[in-house]
């Protein structure tokens, strides 16, 4: 693995907790308990690889179909993992920031979250982004809404409208865009996850479920980016040229 090209924004949908605990014969909430240590390794690798971005897809609008015992579970689990890790994410300079609606989450969810955000706050080797109660579609009609609200009081005008001004208004605003985007458990899909932001991601899919998801699945995913080409739209004769330029 080339520590000089690494990725400077990773995204994860954490996906397969339930299947890896069914295959044990286990209940999904075990699965999920399994798969925090997963988030704690990845945020180490992080800290140690100088990956100053990481976006983790905690919650989906979708996930809240799911049965309400679950979903319970979920909560408490995330509030014990802010309890216990506080600490730990303060000394090592991580910063907590929420993407996605606190309208509708539990009071008690809420403070965890909050207390979270605020100790955490002058964290800067690296920022964690939770993806709680968080959808794309929602994400970019928000934006628009916010938008359509700010031409309406006159403060920007239609033809302001530009590609970075609406992105302004998204959870991101000021965050680069992930540059690699990896989901666990075999699905080949977005599942709704930061829809205008992973536009030129690059995607790796890996069947392993998220609990077993450590430091050895995640250097594979980065070994796999660092092998490609980013492009951007130009053609591979244009990105060697580039180089040799830069290189003189």
């Amino acid at each position: 693995m080339d520590l000089t090209n690494m990725p400077r924004h990773v995204a994860i949908i954490m996906d397969g907790n339930g299947r890896w605990a069914r295959k044990r014969l286990m209940n999904r909430v075990y699965g999920h308990e399994a798969g925090i240590e997963s988030v704690r390794q990845v945020i180490s690798c992080c800290l140690k690889w100088n990956i100053p971005y990481l976006t983790l897809y905690a919650f989906s609008k979708e996930n809240w179909a799911r049965p309400q015992s679950e979903i319970s579970a979920l909560w408490q689990l995330l509030i014990s993992f802010i309890h216990k890790d506080l600490p730990s994410l303060i000394e090592n300079g991580v910063r907590v920031i929420h993407w996605g609606d606190k309208e509708g989450l539990p009071p008690e969810v809420c403070h965890a979250i909050d207390e979270a955000l605020r100790e955490t706050a002058s964290g800067k080797k690296l920022h964690v982004h939770v993806a709680l109660n968080y959808g794309g579609r929602h994400e970019i009609t928000r934006a628009a809404r916010m938008i359509g609200e700010e031409i309406l009081k006159g403060n920007i005008r239609p033809e302001d409208v530009t590609l970075d001004l609406f992105a302004s208004f998204l959870f991101s605003s000021g965050v680069p865009d992930p540059d690699l985007v990896i989901r666990t458990s075999g699905e080949h899909r977005i599942s709704n996850f930061l829809l205008w932001q992973i536009a030129y991601s690059e995607i790796y899919v890996t069947d392993v479920y998220w609990p077993d998801f450590r430091e050895d699945e995640f250097k594979k995913a980065i070994e796999s980016y660092q092998q490609r080409e980013r492009r951007f739209g130009r053609t591979s004769e244009q990105i060697q040229q580039e180089r040799c330029v830069s290189a003189l």
